[in-house]
């Protein structure tokens, strides 16, 4: 005997046991999420044996737990071929049952941390929470300083007031010569900020954050980067704005070129961001900070047109979602590279990186020859200080070449 379980799915028996039930909303929330109808069918079906298999093992709900999933499966396994994605396809049926409350939340029995871990997240909350860093600052600093309180006390008590100026250094000297440039440097930082924690929760009357040696390095040594504006023009041309994808892709390389935002503002910018009204968007950037900038015409177009007829019907704020289920905002900034990233590869063009960034140092590069001061520069890209900025009077040849001293003895 049949049974439908809604208008798209049937079920070749009757559901029983006791989480049958569930088997409808648990469809109806796979649906939500964008997943294919294929999709759902192999989930409730494989839901409603376990139901059944409860049923036959008298197991309540409020009993069940991940180890019933294990023993099911090894029970099913002996009747039929195993399938690689059965357990993940259980897993999500039992988060389902969890996030409406029918089964209870596993508590999962994990090691005691060592007073060195405890001091690590300590210091992440103070950076999230009093600071107010970014995400990705927080992700860098917190595995350097991890590091550092297991090299000076190991699994043993921290005594922050113990530490003196040669653990610093040593440290550095140990583990910056194994770093690339840039990761060294951002050694150095980290260590400074922890430094400076320690010294504002009064554990140490030193500032040892003045003792961390610098990495040598010459001052901004490399000319930023940037995308030509002619492939800017080719890569936009060649993207496929007849599909859904290729919608949202269009109006994310374009906030990327025409206002030069970072990956992590375009992949985290909300719709309540954007002010139609007044033609203007509200940024996320670094360190908390909101910049207001103005809505050019073609990307708001390009950004609308998304939103009518390529952005999946989700309850999610975020502007951009994934395009395959589950649908969703994006997980990180990353998502933004891989888009900027496959879409360089399918047009076929050689840019100077495979990056995000690229379009920030092109659209700079570009308005400084167009006649763009730094401050203005530096106004749009969102710098905190005009010494971030200056980097850019290194692409002005034209302006460099006027400051350049004759060759002794003239040109022979």
């Amino acid at each position: 005997m049949k049974c439908v379980i809604n208008e798209h799915l049937v079920l070749s028996r009757v559901p029983k046991g006791p989480l049958a039930t569930y088997l409808a909303p648990f469809a109806e929330s796979l649906s939500q999420q964008g997943y294919t109808q294929r999709y759902i069918h192999r989930q409730v079906m494989l839901a409603a044996c376990f139901s059944r298999w409860l049923d036959q093992t008298g197991t309540l709900p409020r009993r069940v737990t991940c180890e019933h999933l294990v023993q099911y499966l090894r029970f099913r396994y002996r009747r039929r071929r195993p399938n690689q994605g059965d357990a993940a396809a259980l897993g999500h049926f039992i988060e389902f049952l969890r996030g409406e409350r029918v089964i209870p939340t596993e508590n999962r029995s994990t090691r005691p941390l060592t007073p060195a871990e405890q001091c690590v997240q300590a210091y992440e909350r103070y950076l999230r929470e009093e600071r107010v860093l970014a995400e990705a600052t927080i992700v860098n600093y917190v595995p350097f300083i991890d590091r550092f309180l297991k090299d000076c006390f190991g699994t043993g008590p921290v005594k922050l007031s113990s530490l003196r100026a040669r653990d610093v250094v040593q440290f550095v000297q140990r583990h910056a010569r194994r770093l690339h440039l840039k990761r060294a440097k951002l050694l150095t930082t980290a260590l400074r900020s922890f430094l400076r924690y320690v010294r504002y929760r009064g554990e140490s009357r030193f500032d040892l954050a003045t003792v961390v040696p610098s990495v040598a390095n010459w001052s901004m040594p490399a000319i930023p980067r940037g995308i030509a504006p002619d492939q800017v023009r080719r890569l936009l041309s060649q993207i496929d704005r007849r599909t859904a994808v290729g919608r949202r892709d269009y109006a994310i390389l374009l906030l990327l070129a025409r206002l030069g935002l970072r990956s992590g503002e375009v992949a985290f910018l909300e719709l309540e961001d954007i002010d139609w009204k007044a033609g203007c968007l509200s940024v996320h950037g670094k360190s908390g900070r909101r910049t207001q900038l103005p809505l050019p015409k073609d990307v708001g177009d390009a950004i609308v047109t998304y939103l009518r007829h390529g952005r999946p019907c989700s309850a999610s704020r975020r502007v951009f979602l994934r395009a395959k289920a589950p649908i969703r905002g994006f997980l990180s900034q990353c998502a933004v590279g891989s888009i900027v990233r496959h879409a360089l590869l399918r047009a076929g063009i050689e840019a100077p990186t495979t990056g995000a960034h690229q379009f920030r140092h092109g659209l700079a590069t570009q308005m400084l020859s167009q006649g763009a001061s730094l401050a203005q520069i530096g106004e749009l890209l969102g710098h905190q200080s005009p010494e971030t900025t200056k980097i850019y009077a290194k692409v002005d040849l034209e302006a460099l070449r006027t400051l350049a001293l004759p060759w002794p003895g003239g040109v022979r």
